[in-house]
Parts: C-alpha cells; structure tokens; sequence
C-alpha cells in the first residue's frame, strides 16, 4: 500500500502523539526506583520499537525527536530536554544497530533492553559533563539493572503490540518489514 505526502504526515503524527502521552504519563508517575534516581519504566520506548519495526528510519527519528520536543516543552524544562535527547540519541543509535544484526539474532525484548540501557548511560553522560565529575557514573551499576528490567517489559509490550497490529490489514500492508516482525517476535510465541 502507498502512502501519499498527507497520509504518511498524519500517520506520523499520530504515532507521535502516542509516544508523547505516554511520555507525560510516565512524568507524571512518580520514580518507581527510589535505589535508582531518575529511573523511569520507559513506556514511549514501546512506540520506538513498533516505529523501528513498522517504519522507514526517516519516520521513526522523526516520532523520536517530535515526541522529545513536545514531552519536554508540555511537562519538563530545557534539562529535560537536555537529558531526554542525549539519551534518545544514544538509544536509538543502539537499537538501530541492534535491530540491524536480524531476527535470527535478537529479538524485540534485547532491541528495547538495548535502548533502554543506552538512554541511562547516555543521560548518565550528560549529567556527568553537568556536573563536572565522573563520579555520576557510579550509578551506571543500578540503572543498567533498571534499563534491563524495564527494557524486558516494554519489549514484551511492545511485542505483544506488534503482533495485535499485524492482524490489522492496513498494519500488515503499512511496511515491507512485516515478516521481520514476525521472525523478531517468534520467539515468545503467538498472543492467542
């Protein structure tokens, strides 16, 4: 199925909105990890991950940066931003990889466990520099454990979702990467 300029644009943008509700939702939550600080469940990086799958590159950094600006101007400052792009960034870069090395490799849980342990490292990075010692760094132990256990449970979300969307004919014609999910996925079995 072929997507004109209008319909590719609203699509988007719908994905988008998605991500950003769920972003100001999680902001809204109070941290669930008080041995951790700063450590949230991450439930935007579930659209990351069917945008990764389900679109070109182009789209899903488009979803990425417009769902940073607009969480981070609606409910957060300019260091949420800060913090929220450095780490997006570094997300996005791994799991891009990641899901680049094929479904015989990796599923959809190690891609989001892979961006989610990349955006606290990266957030760990920045609050580094902020800061002006490494000493920020200590807490890379226990928010990798954190990134970890979050990532496990957006990815099985997001691949639940995934395989939901997928019965949706204008979902399963929407992308050529259709049988990738399916093979990323097969791992955790059918959500009968």
């Amino acid at each position: 199925m072929t997507y004109n300029r209008n319909q590719r644009l609203v699509f988007i943008a719908l994905i988008a909105a998605q991500a950003v509700v769920l972003s100001l939702i999680e902001q809204a939550i109070p941290t669930p990890f008080a041995i951790a600080p700063g450590a949230k469940l991450g439930l935007a990086n579930i659209i990351t991950c069917i945008a990764l799958f389900k679109l070109p590159v182009k789209d899903t950094i488009a979803i990425l940066v417009t769902r940073i600006l607009l969480a981070s101007f609606l409910g957060g400052t300019l260091s949420t931003l800060l913090f929220s792009f450095s780490g997006a960034t570094l997300s996005f870069a791994g799991m891009y990889a990641v899901y680049k090395l094929g479904p015989k490799r990796v599923s959809i849980i190690g891609i989001s466990v892979t961006g989610a342990t990349l955006h606290n490292f990266g957030q760990l990075l920045i609050a580094s520099y902020i800061a002006g010692t490494w000493n920020v760094l200590l807490f890379l132990p226990m928010l990798t454990a954190v990134g970890v256990l979050s990532g496990i449970a957006t990815g099985v979300a997001a691949n639940y979702l995934l395989q939901a969307l997928n019965q949706i004919p204008i979902w399963k014609q929407s992308s050529n990467k259709g049988e990738e999910i399916n093979e990323h996925s097969s791992n955790l079995g059918s959500i009968s």
